[in-house]
């Protein structure tokens, strides 16, 4: 577990610019048959949504592919430091508490 955290600090290391959120193709109106960008995303509890033009919109998928590199990255490394903290602990209870010998009749 401690190698792979080691792997992933490595990892995020790696991370270039980032962005959260998800980018989708909107239609303005069917009068105009206009097509434009919007990205939505969460931060700090708070939603927003802004217009992209095209030209960004090739950048703006490489920041939130990061970003979700990112993500998993930490997701998983937090999952392992909790897993590594319940080993330890419970290899420190078995090492304070040696089980008793037991008795041979």
């Amino acid at each position: 577990m401690e190698d792979r955290i080691v792997r992933i600090k490595q990892e995020l290391l790696r991370v270039g610019p980032m962005r959260p959120g998800s980018l989708t193709r909107q239609k303005r109106s069917s009068k105009y048959k206009k097509r434009y960008y919007q990205i939505s995303y969460t931060h700090k509890m708070r939603g927003h949504t802004e217009y992209t033009r095209v030209e960004f919109v090739p950048d703006i998928r490489r920041q939130i592919a990061e970003y979700k590199k990112f993500k998993k990255l930490t997701g998983e490394w937090i999952s392992l430091a909790i897993a590594l903290s319940k080993l330890r602990i419970t290899l420190a209870k078995f090492s304070a508490f040696p089980c008793p010998k037991t008795r041979h009749s």
